[in-house]
């Protein structure tokens, strides 16, 4: 068991599975194909960790709902289209999972994807079996909202004082603090240290090893 935690709540997209760059490239073909303005690179990475509704009206404020259903639509399936090949998953996450798993503290996820395309991503994902629940920004409510953290804390029956919110985005950040929950950031997906300094993190790491570490040694 991890020697501070029973439960640790992961992130997906930036935090297990490296896939920034899949969902910046799904997101400006959707909005081209949908004769949109195409957003930036560093705007689509700055919405990562939302549900899907809420970050393209992020990207575009003005959008109509027509509009809004047809990019969340052609986002799916572009995201579809390219995510081909092995998932590429960070260095370290699959043994972490079975260290935890081995020393009986629960995982988690808490993403902004979808049922549907969590369901896929834990298809082709190694250690799905490791997660004790999963929650989906279109069955709850979306980050920096914390439902979804009151949700897993009640069907797992920890106490919230040992329980951990690990991610890489202010969303992921905001959300744990916004529910007295501690959070670990770490630095190596879309958001910087500066940017979730303000919520106050316990820890800051790097890479997997570092965060193996932490939840491992006192």
């Amino acid at each position: 068991m991890s020697n501070k935690y029973d439960l640790v709540i992961f992130d997906w997209d930036g935090t297990l599975v490296d896939s920034a760059d899949l969902i910046v490239d799904s997101m400006q073909a959707a909005f081209k194909e949908a004769s949109l303005t195409i957003p930036t690179d560093s705007s689509v990475k700055n919405i990562i960790g939302l549900g899907i509704k809420e970050a393209v009206q992020v990207l575009d404020d003005s959008i109509s709902e027509s509009d809004l259903l047809n990019v969340c639509r052609l986002y799916g399936e572009h995201f579809v289209v390219r995510d081909i090949g092995e998932m590429k998953v960070f260095d370290g996450v699959f043994d972490l999972l079975d260290s935890l798993a081995k020393g009986k503290t629960l995982s988690a996820v808490a993403t902004g994807k979808t049922r549907k395309g969590l369901v896929r991503g834990l298809g082709r994902f190694k250690k799905s079996h490791c997660f004790e629940i999963t929650r989906c920004a279109d069955e709850t409510k979306s980050k920096p909202h914390p439902l979804m953290l009151s949700e897993i804390l009640e069907a797992t029956s920890v106490p919230i004082e040992k329980a951990v919110m690990v991610g890489d985005s202010i969303y992921d950040m905001e959300m744990a603090q916004a529910i007295g929950m501690d959070s670990i950031a770490v630095t190596y997906g879309v958001h910087s240290k500066e940017q979730m300094d303000p919520y106050r993190p316990k820890i800051y790491v790097d890479s997997v090893s570092e965060l193996s570490d932490f939840l491992f040694n006192e």
